[in-house]
């Protein structure tokens, strides 16, 4: 048995009353699908598939027409890697089409740069077999840091987590980390309908809404491999900013309760 469905039994065993036999059988068969965005990201690939807990059900790499040979090394290092091509741009994007295509019962969203640390998955899938909806990165909480972050977006992302906190009654301690997990079940809630790195901050604005119980993972952002960052700081604060507006209306919260009680 692997580290995944190691972590998965281990959870059973000490937080759910589930006889041993079912609990075995139930970790075989969990499937996890790890959803990983890309835009020329060749050089990062080989460091991030080699850190994958070899039972990782299926990688879905959601490529942004990339200039480089992502592809191709994905393909070379992993021949199962289910390739999409993104029809919009932005990482918003690739996330929905990646969501959407996912097959395992859980979904983790891995950024392709190397920041985040896939040997980290197993606390994931721990948090959510002991009960929770959705497991969420954070790098500000004990146990969690950044190398990668400047001053200005940690600022920012203090700004924002502090307005999401008194807006929508949430105690989130990172609002803007790509790190996350959840049930497949839970997947519909999140209705994505955004292109941009506002993605991470609706998914958690959504989860809220929802209901879902959250549990925060701590977790250690390395700095990126190679390559330059996607990301401006000032653009797509505001990108954030406008999302926190647009799902804090009126209209916005009927919905929100509408597909909830549906």
């Amino acid at each position: 048995m692997t580290i995944i469905k190691e972590a998965a039994l281990e959870a059973l065993r000490t937080h759910r009353n589930v006889e041993e036999r079912d609990a075995c059988a139930f970790a075989e068969q969990l499937r996890v699908s790890v959803v990983v965005p890309t835009l020329n990201e060749a050089q990062n690939i080989p460091h991030v598939f080699s850190r994958l807990p070899a039972d990782v059900y299926e990688v879905v790499l959601v490529d942004g027409c990339s200039r480089d040979d992502t592809v191709a090394v994905a393909q070379a290092i992993r021949p199962s890697v289910r390739i999409l091509l993104q029809h919009r741009p932005g990482k918003g994007a690739a996330i929905a089409s990646g969501f959407a295509a996912a097959r395992g019962d859980i979904v983790v969203m891995l950024d392709a740069d190397g920041s985040n640390d896939p040997a980290e998955i197993p606390r994931f899938i721990d948090a959510l077999i002991r009960g929770a909806d959705f497991a969420k990165g954070s790098r500000f909480m004990p146990g969690g840091a950044s190398v990668d972050i400047t001053r200005l977006r940690r600022f920012g992302n203090r700004v924002l987590s502090g307005t999401v906190n008194a807006l929508f009654r949430t105690s989130y301690t990172d609002l803007c980390y790509g790190y996350n997990a959840v049930w497949a079940r839970h997947l519909p809630v999140f209705d994505l309908d955004c292109d941009g790195f506002e993605v991470e901050t609706l998914i958690n604005i959504r989860a809220a809404q929802a209901g879902l119980s959250v549990v925060e993972i701590p977790s250690f952002e390395h700095r990126r491999l190679s390559g330059a960052s996607n990301l401006r700081a000032w653009r797509d604060g505001r990108r954030i900013m406008f999302t926190i507006v647009r799902e804090r209306l009126p209209t916005r919260r009927m919905s929100a309760r509408a597909s909830v009680s549906t």
